[in-house]
């Protein structure tokens, strides 16, 4: 007879784990430039991680994003807005496990420059 043994212990995830899995997901969607920091000092007035266009929050378990994208030109916002949101979300869920409570885009300009 086998017998399994269970192991118990706690697994943590940083902070900079989701920031990385955002960023990919996000870098990788078709039509977006590059990420880009947040507008002014915000990131001072909330107890969050921001770091190169994304600040997240995790409570209890559940994360919540703001993005902070260049878009490139020529393309539907919404459409790319929404892959983005579904993107980002999907990552997370299936590398960590975690649930995401929300995914804010803020399209902070569009590049213009020839690619």
């Amino acid at each position: 007879m086998v017998q399994t043994m269970e192991i118990s212990g706690k697994t943590t995830i940083a902070p900079e784990v989701l920031v990385s899995i955002a960023k990919l997901a996000t870098l990788d969607v078709s039509g977006v430039s590059h990420l880009t920091p947040p507008p002014g000092n915000i990131g001072r007035l909330f107890r969050n991680t921001s770091n190169d266009g994304v600040r997240i929050i995790v409570e209890e378990d559940t994360v919540y994003l703001d993005l902070f994208v260049v878009l490139k030109r020529d393309i539907n916002i919404r459409d790319v807005c929404h892959t983005i949101q579904s993107r980002v979300t999907r990552a997370i869920q299936e590398m960590v496990g975690m649930e995401v409570g929300r995914v804010n885009v803020h399209v902070e300009d569009i590049d213009y420059s020839i690619s």
